[in-house]
């Protein structure tokens, strides 16, 4: 599969509904999470029928879609076969067992509850919830692939604001050339990398730059006091840094990549 991203246009209340969605995924999850701990060895299909059990229990539960619902479930589901091939593998330290999660940051969709338009530039939730219609900034364009190709829609919260990612079941093909040459890298952490023909790419450690402003503002976050909106803002704000630097790092790292293989 393939993944693009889209970063969604809406309204405030729009937002606070799609935190409602999020929060509500979250729920389904631990609670898929906790009926493991009290009945062991149970599958994914017991699973399936527990989200069915949920939406009939709480009313606001059911407002999610039942795939909405079923992916929550398979997040329990994954961390718990994490667990156990950590426990066969016998890999040293912790395992890894299954934890409750307290600070989701996105709910997935899979085939229904969503919705494209006919210019596939915006996006309609359509369950329960009534999120409405978001607009999808981006430079991808949809075009090129069929709604039945498109087989997951996962909706993510960041600093900067909300995305909504596309999982596309296409094959991806690339014609390959031999040249005939071969380059031996060696990635080190003074220089970035270094091949045989003596070329060396220095690291631009995006992260070092970045210390004095992230270490400002986290003094910034701690001075706040808990539970007000100032603390908000203030993590908001050293959020977007660390998101900066990030993708300032992963750029540098794909696109270096990308010269190398030309």
């Amino acid at each position: 599969m393939i993944v693009l991203e889209f970063k969604l246009k809406g309204s405030s209340q729009q937002y606070r509904i799609v935190d409602e969605m999020i929060r509500t995924a979250q729920f389904v999850r631990n609670k898929a999470l906790s009926y493991w701990i009290d009945n062991q060895a149970v599958k994914l299909s017991d699973l399936y029928k527990q989200c069915a059990i949920m939406a009939k229990e709480f009313e606001w539960a059911r407002k999610l879609n039942s795939m909405a619902r079923q992916a929550s479930a398979e997040r329990a589901i994954f961390a718990i076969q994490r667990f156990f091939a950590n426990c066969k593998a016998k890999k040293p330290g912790k395992k890894g067992y299954p934890q409750f999660k307290k600070y989701t940051r996105s709910v997935e969709y899979k085939t229904s509850g969503w919705k494209l338009s006919t210019d596939k530039r915006c996006l309609t939730f359509t369950d329960g919830f009534a999120a409405g219609t978001f607009r999808l900034l981006g430079s991808r364009d949809l075009h090129f692939y069929a709604p039945t190709e498109i087989k997951r829609v996962r909706v993510v919260r960041r600093a900067d604001g909300y995305g909504a990612q596309f999982c596309i079941n296409v094959e991806r093909t690339e014609e390959i050339v031999p040249t005939g040459k071969a380059v031996g890298i060696d990635v080190g952490l003074n220089h970035f990398y270094t091949d045989s023909n003596g070329e060396a790419v220095p690291n631009p450690r995006h992260l070092r730059k970045s210390e004095k402003a992230l270490k400002r503002l986290q003094k910034r976050v701690s001075r706040k006091k808990k539970g007000s909106g100032n603390r908000k803002k203030a993590i908001n704000q050293l959020g977007r840094k660390h998101l900066k630097v990030s993708r300032q790092r992963k750029d540098f790292a794909i696109k270096t990549a990308l010269c190398v293989v030309k």
